[in-house]
């Protein structure tokens, strides 16, 4: 029997999940926390986030009910500040120093610092994770997580390890089982996901890591013609003459807006291994008898990352909510739920969650919805 067949069998209600949120509120949104950001200098994006976040839970339904986030700013302020201070400082400070000490010196300070950094990014992941699950809940029941971030981030560092080792052919497979190791710890109540690697292989992803190599390789020769188009002719005069000459205000635009093209370029390149990361992960994804299928193709995905992309510029950032709105209800929209269960079943689990909230994960620019 096959696995949409066994999931049909079980009893119980259908699940279904849908992103029901108005775009407008989210430009509204996306409008109130830039004008705040620019009269705070940025200290209120840790608030803003919390906005965000509150806006599109609520908008999210699981069966006819909505999630609700009980995060709060001052948790992502106090975390930021807490990872600035005992971590991210420090670090800064000795490699700071070492550029004083002689080469094999400043060699036996560095390699250390940067495998913590490995440590660092790895342990940033699950700590955000979890405090995006400890803050989520359902009918009042809340997600929490199992396993350490410790755990977590050697992990990390052992397939980064084998992704340089192997010249990255090794990433793909990494960054399912890194995902694979983050749904495995998550609980909602106390019912266990379970993520299942064999199935989760059933959808091939190194076809399309290929092939966004090769257009991320495309792009990269595009964006080094036109640059030779424009500065080359300058280039070999000053070669010819031993003069330097200045490219001229209408090169140097030129010059920027290539560069742009190929930003963009180089994120409709990551479409298809995007897209296909993301459909094997969910297919891997269980809960007791319920299993989910991502209909997801690249051309959707190198889509919405481009729009996405010109709102943002066009923004100059401030409809950061009104991309994720976007995103989230594109994903959801190709999700599809097989099997039931009784959702009544589920209880609150006891157990901490953390105080604070991802302050690696924002220190380092690890980007969490």
């Amino acid at each position: 029997m096959s696995e949409e067949a066994e999931a049909a069998v079980v009893s119980g209600e259908p699940i279904v999940l849908s992103q029901r949120g108005q775009l407008n509120a989210f430009f509204r949104l996306s409008l109130r926390n830039g004008l705040l950001n620019l009269v705070t200098l940025t200290l209120y994006r840790f608030w803003g986030k919390t906005a965000v976040r509150r806006l599109l839970w609520s908008t999210t339904y699981l069966n006819e009910e909505p999630f609700e986030y009980t995060g709060r700013g001052i948790e992502l302020f106090v975390g930021f500040l807490l990872a600035l201070a005992v971590l991210v400082l420090p670090f800064l400070i000795a490699v700071f120093g070492a550029q004083f000490l002689g080469p094999a010196a400043s060699l036996l300070v560095l390699l250390p610092l940067y495998a913590g950094l490995l440590f660092l990014l790895g342990f940033g992941r699950f700590t955000a994770f979890r405090y995006l699950a400890t803050r989520t809940t359902w009918r009042g029941v809340r997600f929490h997580m199992r396993g350490t971030a410790r755990s977590f981030a050697l992990s990390w560092i052992g397939y980064m390890l084998l992704s340089i080792i192997t010249l990255g052919w090794f990433w793909p497979a990494a960054d399912r089982r890194l995902a694979g190791r983050l749904w495995n710890s998550l609980s909602f109540g106390d019912h266990d996901f379970k993520f299942r690697i064999d199935v989760a292989r059933n959808e091939p992803v190194y076809g399309a890591f290929v092939l966004s190599g090769f257009l991320g390789t495309v792009a990269y020769l595009v964006y080094g013609g036109i640059v030779f188009l424009l500065l080359g002719p300058e280039m070999r005069e000053a070669a010819g003459t031993g003069a330097s000459t200045v490219p001229s205000l209408h090169e140097i635009i030129l010059f920027y807006i290539s560069f742009a093209v190929l930003v963009v370029l180089f994120a409709a390149a990551r479409a298809p291994f995007h897209s296909a990361m993301l459909r094997s992960v969910v297919a891997g994804i269980g809960f007791r008898n319920v299993r989910f299928r991502l209909k997801l193709d690249w051309i959707d995905m190198a889509v919405l990352t481009v729009t996405n992309m010109l709102i943002l510029a066009v923004s100059f950032g401030f409809m950061m909510p009104l991309a994720e709105a976007r995103a989230r209800k594109l994903v959801l929209s190709r999700l599809k739920i097989l099997g039931e269960y009784d959702l009544g079943q589920v209880s609150q689990a006891q157990g901490l969650h953390p105080r604070t909230g991802e302050g690696l994960a924002d220190a380092f620019g690890i980007i969490t919805v």
